[in-house]
């Protein structure tokens, strides 16, 4: 899919970081784009900003009729589905294991692998072969940190899904890739800092990489040239993998 002039791309967590950066990236790139959040407001601003290539539907990932409700809506108003982009994803509450409430591990876990399987079952309806299934996993996913027990659990559960989906429709032709993109500068990151906890709230923020190359990494990872990926995890944090993507 190098050319993605015409193409559909739904993307989750539309309403600010990865996912807005995205939205914008694929716009440029003359695709129509579907912003999906639960901040109503702020897709909606988004979207207005883009212009008549851009929906919003408000939705939460967690709620499975009401994911499939939103890309059916999609895929009715645009003709299709070409792209989905697991994006939403919570790594509030911080806090120890021994310190985390049940229902604050079960809401993470909801919404980062729960929310992603919601979206690849209600895409894979629409999508033909050369469709891409594209999910935002995490070093986390292999790395133990605290306080993140239920982020590095359920970004750990992504990758291997990511996986599964690989080996059972890899041969009906649709594409599914992780990008994991190292520490971005998001919102997130200032929830991190003020806690105060484990090594990544020690970072400044000009260490973290800006939304705009995890965007462009996604629409990187849309062309033939990301085939190798199927299956498996694009890690930003590799220089050659940046110089290819066309990324300093």
């Amino acid at each position: 899919m190098s050319d993605l002039k015409g193409k559909t791309v739904a993307i989750t967590g539309a309403s600010r970081g990865i996912g807005e950066a995205a939205a914008r990236r694929f716009a440029e790139h003359g695709a129509n784009v579907v912003l999906l959040a639960r901040s109503g407001d702020d897709i909606a601003r988004i979207a207005a900003k883009i212009g008549d290539h851009a929906l919003a539907i408000p939705c939460d990932v967690a709620d499975a009729d009401g994911l499939k409700a939103a890309i059916d809506k999609a895929a009715l108003h645009f003709g299709g589905l070409d792209v989905l982009i697991n994006n939403a994803g919570l790594l509030e509450p911080i806090g120890r294991i021994a310190d985390l409430a049940p229902a604050d591990f079960a809401r993470v876990i909801d919404v980062n692998v729960s929310g992603v399987f919601n979206g690849i079952a209600a895409a894979l309806p629409h999508m033909k072969s050369g469709g891409s299934i594209l999910t935002i996993g995490s070093g986390a996913a292999t790395s133990a940190l605290e306080g993140w027990s239920h982020y590095c659990a359920s970004k750990a559960a992504v990758h291997h899904l990511n996986a599964c989906l690989d080996a059972e429709m890899r041969g009906q032709g649709i594409r599914a890739i992780v990008l994991s993109p190292g520490t971005v500068a998001t919102e997130m990151q200032r929830v991190i800092k003020a806690s105060g906890v484990n090594p990544v709230s020690t970072l400044e923020w000009e260490d973290h990489i800006p939304p705009e190359w995890p965007a462009e990494a996604l629409v990187w990872m849309c062309s033939t040239d990301a085939d190798r990926y199927c299956g498996q995890v694009v890690s930003l944090r590799e220089p050659g993998l940046r110089q290819a993507i066309g990324l300093s």
